[in-house]
């Protein structure tokens, strides 16, 4: 059995301060997210939402001060930021993109996808790559 849902989630914070702390510190070099370079320019990317469409799943972007799921909190504390989480049908969280993964994708959506669509092969056959 698949995953049912995916959550990305950002190595920033939403809000206005958020978004704008981020702005300023990317430009200076302090502070990175390879999870919104995958997703965002200066919004959000068209291939994005396309790719997000081809998968079928429902994809969840939130920033690090929105998680207000338990379970996702959890695993985010062992995995760390950004990342993409599984949900499978019985509503346990896994890694399914971590930070290493994301950073390889270097900005492009269809590197993520091949990733993603890899991960759910592996799912399927039962083995685990992450």
């Amino acid at each position: 059995m698949g995953d049912v849902e995916y959550l990305g989630i950002y190595d920033a914070d939403g809000g206005v301060r958020g978004e704008l702390a981020y702005l300023v510190g990317h430009l200076l070099g302090t502070m990175e997210c390879a999870l919104c370079d995958i997703t965002h320019s200066w919004r959000r990317k068209p291939e994005w939402d396309q790719m997000v469409e081809r998968l079928g799943v429902p994809f969840v972007l939130r920033h690090r001060n929105e998680v207000t799921d338990a379970a996702a909190s959890v695993v985010v504390e062992r995995t760390g930021l950004p990342v993409v989480l599984g949900r499978d049908a019985n509503g346990t969280w896994r890694p399914v993109l971590e930070r290493a993964d994301l950073e390889r994708a270097a900005g492009r959506v269809d590197a993520v996808e091949r990733l993603l669509l890899a991960a759910r092969a592996d799912q399927a056959s039962g083995s685990s790559s992450t």
